[in-house]
């Protein structure tokens, strides 16, 4: 569906009326779509034989009628984002004018383009390869600085030259047996087992850091998620208000007032959090506050942040510490609590004669032990924003950010599953060689590593695989 050659066209900024609007036109016939409604301000020249990357003050004039005055920018191939004739014009944001523009266009012989075609013939034509077209996306989507510097990266290339450099390890690995092969009747061996196994194992750690960037990657791009639980009216929602700075939820001295998920997201020195503001556990018998219990239960499993609130007024850190530790022994039966950060907030300390810092420094250094762990305690007023600065250090203690220049981090659920996948194949290859199994069979199952890798890339691709990836941009991109 998008391995066609003709001439296409879409507006490249978004629907709705704006100071401005951009139509992008791409395909062989660009300029000559274009040509017959725009009249340059400089008569003697005519806009098919502009110089490549110029830029034209001119009037769009569709059936005798002046449309606008816009500005066309020619971008001649290969020298282009899609590595064809180029063409876009930027005209008035009007609504109308766009429409009767790529009316125009239209009729002119171009059609309209697909999601993402734009980029495809990008990708096709050799401009970036798979993995950076998907960066476009993730760029496009970037809301915090974390995330826009992992997607910078992936499109200049990073991740792209990380798994050149895995499969052309591969390659060479898999021609010496494949040489052997040409001369089995010879019983030759080139390749030298031992370190044919070290270098295996190199490609397994490389793959293996790659997988565990994941885990970070994916929070970056999709925020780390931060569910505040405790009993009914301990100041979840208060708290939560404070830390977005706007009254998002409704705060009352009636217990159980939160019946449902309330989310929002605070940028914290570049990387995105959203909490989570939950019912109140508690038992109750209360029907629709207990289907709220019961949402908190699933939402802790999406969290990786648990700020645990309780009231330190009528709370002792003991009666805390059982609820707590009851709380990781049920839940984490279940598989709720794994891998989760647990840090323990007593509330309202503007209710007690002790200050903050009187009531840390009593408290071994703001941390206390449990019976199945050791947890982060902090005490806040979320009424007076007291102390809330700690819970943000908190939370970007959380996130280990140090060095992220300099790493190579995944963020993609694809990538992730095609390098989970060719894991597999290197662990077998590896198994294989140990075990002395022939080098045809060993051969195989290096080409389905190669194949896994080269998905990432499109160096290995197919009709599905393009669709689902391209179906997901915008029309203009």
């Amino acid at each position: 569906m998008y391995l066609e050659d003709d001439t296409i066209c879409a507006i490249a900024t978004p629907l709705g009326v704006g100071g401005i609007a951009v139509i992008r036109v791409s395909g062989e016939n660009a300029l000559k779509v274009v040509n017959p409604w725009i009249q340059l301000k400089k008569k003697e020249m005519q806009l098919g034989e502009a110089a490549t990357h110029r830029l034209f003050f001119a009037n769009f004039v569709a059936e005798g009628e002046l449309l606008d005055e816009v500005v066309v920018a020619v971008f001649r191939n290969p020298h282009s984002y899609t590595g064809e004739d180029v063409v876009e014009i930027s005209c008035h944001g009007s609504v109308y004018v766009q429409r009767r523009i790529l009316e125009a266009l239209i009729g002119a012989g171009a059609r309209l383009a697909k999601g993402g075609e734009f980029t495809m013939r990008a990708f096709l034509n050799g401009k970036m390869d798979l993995s950076q077209a998907e960066a476009v996306m993730d760029l496009i989507g970037a809301e915090n600085k974390a995330s826009h510097h992992i997607a910078m990266k992936q499109l200049k290339g990073g991740f792209s030259s990380d798994i050149a450099l895995l499969r052309q390890k591969l390659l060479d690995f898999a021609s010496l047996i494949e040489l052997e092969l040409d001369f089995s009747e010879e019983d030759v061996e080139f390749a030298d087992r031992k370190q044919l196994l070290a270098l295996l194992t190199e490609i397994k750690e490389t793959i293996g850091k790659l997988r565990t960037s994941f885990a970070l990657g994916n929070v970056l791009k999709n925020g780390i998620a931060v569910a505040i639980v405790g009993r009914p009216n301990v100041g979840k929602s208060t708290l939560l208000n404070a830390l977005l700075n706007e009254e998002k939820a409704i705060v009352s001295e009636i217990a159980g007032t939160t019946r449902d998920m309330i989310e929002d997201v605070v940028n914290l020195d570049g990387v995105l959090f959203r909490f989570i503001d939950t019912a109140g556990l508690r038992n109750t018998e209360d029907t629709i506050e207990k289907m709220g219990i019961e949402r908190t239960r699933k939402r802790m499993e999406e969290a990786q942040v648990v700020l645990y609130l309780f009231d330190a007024k009528t709370q002792t850190i003991e009666d805390v510490l059982v609820e707590v530790d009851a709380m990781m022994q049920v839940w984490g039966q279940k598989g709720v609590m794994e891998g989760k950060q647990v840090i323990l907030v007593g509330n309202k300390v503007d209710m007690l004669k002790m200050t903050v810092k009187e009531k840390t420094d009593n408290k071994a250094e703001g941390c206390v032990k449990g019976e199945r762990a050791s947890y982060k305690i902090i005490w806040i007023s979320a009424k007076k924003k007291e102390n809330l600065s700690q819970v943000e250090e908190a939370l970007r203690a959380v996130v280990n950010l140090e060095g992220l220049e300099d790493r190579t981090i995944v963020n993609n659920a694809r990538h992730y599953e095609a390098l989970g996948l060719g894991l597999a194949d290197v662990e077998r290859v590896e198994e294989e060689l140990q075990n002395g199994v022939p080098g045809d069979l060993v051969a195989i199952d290096i080409r389905e590593a190669l194949r896994h890798l080269g998905e990432i890339t499109g160096e290995v691709r197919g009709e599905d695989l393009l669709g689902n990836v391209f179906g997901r941009f915008c029309i203009g991109k």
